[in-house]
């Protein structure tokens, strides 16, 4: 079966399927607003720090932050909001724009 993206929106996009998806050479930069528990903001900050191309750009004590993201590294667009989306305290991570560059 091949990588469909109703397999990704639905969470069953696996490692096998990620393996068999076609190369992109396309660099993306998106902007996402994320919305954290404030009283685990510090926790929320240093786990999207540590995802390859992710740089928070702005955030507030009420826990809105705002993550610029890179898919020129090791992961795409997709999958570094799906990450920040399932990390705990991570209240929402909604994509606000994106935009691509074929190389």
């Amino acid at each position: 079966m091949s990588p469909h993206r109703r397999q990704f929106l639905r969470g069953r996009w696996t490692a096998d399927a990620a393996a068999s998806a076609p190369v992109n050479n396309t660099a993306g930069v998106a902007s996402v607003l994320v919305q954290a528990r404030p009283e685990h903001l510090a926790a929320v900050q240093a786990a999207i720090q540590g995802i390859a191309g992710a740089e928070i750009a702005e955030c507030d004590a009420y826990g809105k932050l705002v993550v610029v993201l890179d898919s020129s590294g090791r992961q795409s667009i997709g999958e570094s909001l799906t990450q920040i989306s399932l990390m705990p305290h991570v209240l929402s991570a909604t994509l606000v724009s994106h935009g691509a560059d074929a190389n």
